[in-house]
């Protein structure tokens, strides 16, 4: 069997090293989608309401762990030089960056409505005299849209305000978190198509 040799043995230590990182980022990422999920503070603010903004954590949360997964293909793969387990995870990145791209751009078009969905849950509670979700909106937040329900808020921004910009700070860690992963896939995809490429090279030689 053939192995790589010179300038390609690089590409695949540089491989393996790219997937060790990799496989630390879908660590990070999956880490980042259950705090976002289990976050006391958005719990408690989404106890009952719309699950709209879940859905990108929810995502988050799938594809961190599946880049883990690829991660560890892309090592063995390097490591054996195998053919068949790098034209997988060259597939997988492919797949995870089409579902990366797709969830981005439904985050960007939906980033309004989502926070829409949101205050009108928040109007909802309080024509309902839902007073401990209005409540917890008004502490957790720091917020306030009448002083005989938020006695004790020491703020005037109102809770419509509040909620646009403590959503948008958490939309915006998925979206940074998502660019970063597909930015480093592309570099990944590159490495394994000319490890790939080189490897047939030096079997067809042999």
């Amino acid at each position: 069997m053939g192995k790589v040799e010179g300038g390609m043995k690089c590409v695949k230590y540089l491989l393996f090293l790219f997937n060790f990182i990799f496989w630390l980022m879908g660590s990070l990422v999956l880490a980042v989608g259950l705090w976002l999920r289990l976050d006391p503070k958005t719990v408690s603010l989404l106890e009952g309401g719309p699950e709209t903004f879940f859905i990108g954590v929810y995502i988050l949360i799938a594809a961190g762990g599946l880049v883990m997964l690829v991660g560890f293909f892309g090592c063995c793969g390097a490591v054996r030089e195998s053919q068949c387990l790098l034209g997988l995870f060259f597939t997988c990145l492919l797949v995870i960056f089409g579902a990366e791209v797709t969830a981005g751009v439904f985050g960007f078009l939906n980033k309004d409505e989502i926070i829409k969905e949101i205050q009108d849950f928040y109007d909802k509670s309080a024509e309902n005299h839902k007073n401990a979700t209005v409540h917890s909106y008004h502490v957790k937040l720091n917020c306030c849209d009448s002083t005989s329900l938020c006695q004790n808020v020491g703020s005037n921004q109102t809770c419509h305000e509040a909620i646009a910009e403590f959503f948008n700070s958490k939309l915006f860690i998925v979206g940074y978190v998502g660019i970063g992963i597909a930015g480093v896939m592309i570099i990944g995809m590159i490495f394994s198509m000319v490890l790939c490429c080189a490897i047939r090279t030096s079997r067809e030689v042999i």
